[in-house]
């Protein structure tokens, strides 16, 4: 079929690759016009300079891209989704569906991607998650993922639109549970890296890790998930990889950030879009607003927006009031 993939990072840029190779008619939109005609000739997008862009792959700055496409991928950032769906929404077809690989929860709102993009474009949207690395997907490398929506047809639709020998997409009824894993693993995963950064060890890493997903699932479960989710690819799989690998920028950032860089600085050296940061807020307040205890999200926060330093976040997360971990079993 056609499809237009809006965004065109490194995993949007994969994505686009994986629907070509299944012999989809792919088009890229991107915001760095300046870009497309590097592209076209070298056929490597900078933003993921491992992959070859197949000749038949193509590549624009316009909009109507999205014209007489039935599947729309998103692609963008979290920040400036919801101007990019301004952006595509005159465009799209009556019955076009959006597929959102964005992770995120918008600040200020505390609305998760597919909502942003329900609300802006009035569409139909599957999200598509899981533990990926684009770097990995763009060289086949076998990979599982999530595509998960209410509407069981439309789940299958995409499933079968990515689904190849060397990427296995498995269908959920829970977007819920499936988009807030993606979003709190990235803020878990630069706290990895914060720990990384001040020399601590493996068994620092799977603490942060468990805790981690102990508050992300309670604040799921609050939102209506179903505590299944977290135990699945969108959850622990999705912070697994994101937490172990150095593909990820958020652990990535949060290494230098232990290592005494500003966040400014960690994320300009990264030099791509840091996700868990902007997440983390997001998710803070969300997690305010639910009433939910997330001591290791509100550790990020006044770490990345407060000036906290984070070798005493890691000191008071430790020294919390003694408990039981049955006390948390009430999302199992």
């Amino acid at each position: 079929m056609r499809i237009a993939v809006v965004g065109s990072g490194a995993w949007g840029t994969a994505l686009a690759i994986r629907l070509h190779k299944n012999g989809h008619d792919v088009t890229v939109w991107t915001y760095e016009t300046e870009l497309i005609p590097q592209m076209e000739e070298t056929r490597i997008n900078p933003r993921l300079p491992g992959a070859i862009l197949p000749q038949g792959l193509k590549i624009t700055g316009d909009y109507t891209c999205v014209s007489g496409c039935p599947l729309v991928v998103m692609a963008s950032p979290s920040f400036p989704l919801r101007s990019v769906c301004r952006g595509i929404a005159p465009h799209l077809e009556e019955n076009a569906v959006i597929v959102s690989v964005t992770k995120g929860i918008e600040d200020g709102t505390g609305m998760r991607m597919s909502q942003v993009i329900e609300q802006e474009t009035g569409k139909a949207v599957v999200v598509l998650t899981g533990p990926t690395h684009a770097e990995e997907v763009s060289q086949d490398i076998p990979t599982g993922i999530l595509a998960a929506s209410t509407d069981k047809a439309l789940a299958e639709m995409v499933q079968d639109a990515f689904m190849s020998e060397n990427f296995r997409v498995y269908t959920s009824p829970d977007p819920v549970g499936a988009e807030l894993g993606a979003a709190l693993k990235n803020v878990i995963a630069l706290c990895a890296g914060v720990t990384d950064g001040l020399g601590f060890g493996d068994n620092t890493k799977a603490l942060l890790m468990t805790r981690g997903l102990t508050e992300t699932a309670r604040l799921g479960v609050s939102l209506g998930a179903s505590k299944d989710s977290f135990a699945g690819l969108s959850g622990i799989g999705d912070l697994i990889v994101t937490c172990t690998s150095m593909h990820s920028r958020n652990r990535r950032a949060g290494i230098l950030i232990g290592q005494g860089k500003s966040v400014q600085q960690a994320m300009e050296e990264v030099g791509a879009v840091v996700e868990g940061y902007y997440a983390a807020k997001g998710a803070y307040e969300l997690g305010k607003q639910q009433g939910i205890d997330m001591p290791i999200t509100e550790a990020a926060y006044k770490v990345l927006y407060e000036g906290a330093d984070p070798r005493t976040a890691c000191s008071e997360l430790l020294l919390r009031r003694r408990k039981a971990e049955s006390e948390d079993a009430g999302w199992l």
